[in-house]
């Protein structure tokens, strides 16, 4: 007996020593919501036997501020990567282990490259899926209601009074996030989308505050049944929630004519990444979560269901030909280039940010 002791006291500090101890057989994942296909977890739990936990959110502000206060409890939190890099300086992201993501080979390596200016040598970031902010429109009702034809810059649609007055009769809705409206502001103006300059943001509030009258909706989710069902006419959203919408009102035979507008000054690129929590309580298994993800197919699956486009190269033959062929969710390379890539900022700007935004959502 007392032999049986000692071993098991040295297999348990051996264990310890090496850090394999295996964990147990639990995934807590925080996602945004409308951002997965049907199967992506029911695959992955019967293939793995890891239980899933999947909460969602709508803004990037929500999941910060869980990562600030820390013991979230969430193994992997896809965040955006402006967000995710003030996060990994911030201490509170955990590197990857690359020996464990072997499928990080089916990632483009242009994507990589861009990606990597927010998280130089891509030590904590893997891209879930990305898009871009731009205006979603039911086009039936806005035409009605402009009495003409669309702007030549749809941005127009949205920060010009002479347009968004004559849209407020059939609702307009936009993103309730101060890192979404801002820089899309900015990037109209002329400015860099995240500008380092604070001087441009005294340009911000002037416009905002022209178009405040005309806004029905602040919504980072719910505007995508708004669409479907013709409850507003105009969103300032996401390109995939819009064709989301979009699906969901040919599915539905709601009558609704939705569509995705592509600007022609371009709109404000986003990069949503999956990242560990620095105190995590599952990395074995969030490592398992990011290398299935990468899979071909599995990426493929979650374009072909949430119409946002993926980094993976290999995937791309598996997205509908439909879907792949979309300049909406794959804009077309004279349009990538006139995107605002996404850009970390300071405290200082981000607060200032959040200080015009606020002003603007409450009209004061």
């Amino acid at each position: 007996m007392k032999t049986s002791r000692l071993m098991l006291a040295s297999a348990l500090a051996l264990l310890a020593a090496t850090g394999h101890a295996e964990e147990e057989k639990v995934l807590n994942i925080y996602n945004w919501s409308n951002y997965i296909a049907p199967d992506t977890i029911a695959n992955f739990e019967k293939e793995t036997g890891i239980k899933v936990r999947y909460d969602v959110f709508d803004a990037n502000e929500i999941v910060h501020a869980k990562l600030v206060a820390g013991k979230t409890g969430y193994d992997i939190v896809v965040p955006s990567s402006y967000w995710a890099r003030l996060q990994a300086d911030g201490g509170l992201l955990q590197k990857l282990d690359k020996a464990r993501l072997p499928n990080l080979k089916n990632l483009d390596p242009a994507f990589q490259a861009q990606l990597a200016r927010l998280d130089p040598g891509n030590q904590y970031m893997v891209d879930w899926l990305w898009g871009y902010t731009t205006v979603g429109i039911n086009v039936d009702k806005v035409k009605a209601a402009l009495g003409g034809p669309l702007p030549d810059n749809v941005w127009d649609l949205v920060f010009k009074p002479e347009y968004i007055s004559k849209l407020k009769g059939c609702g307009v809705s936009f993103l309730d996030s101060p890192t979404e409206v801002v820089p899309a502001a900015l990037h109209y103006l002329g400015k860099p989308a995240f500008s380092k300059n604070i001087s441009d943001y005294n340009l911000v509030p002037p416009l905002l505050k022209a178009i405040r009258p005309y806004v029905t909706l602040f919504s980072s989710s719910g505007y995508i049944n708004d669409l479907a069902n013709g409850s507003i006419c105009l969103a300032f959203g996401y390109s995939g929630d819009i064709n989301i919408a979009r699906n969901r009102a040919i599915e539905g035979k709601t009558g609704q004519h939705i569509q995705t507008l592509v600007p022609r000054t371009g709109g404000v690129i986003f990069m949503d990444t999956m990242v560990i929590p620095a105190d995590a309580p599952h990395p074995d298994n969030a490592h398992k979560w990011m290398n299935y993800i990468m899979r071909p197919e599995v990426h493929a699956a979650l374009t072909n269901k949430v119409f946002y486009a993926n980094p993976n190269a290999a995937a791309r033959k598996l997205v509908k030909p439909e879907i792949a062929s979309d300049p909406a969710v794959y804009p077309t390379e004279d349009d990538m280039k006139r995107m605002a890539l996404p850009d970390a900022v300071n405290n200082d700007i981000r607060r200032q940010m959040t200080r015009i935004y606020t002003s603007f959502k409450t009209g004061l």
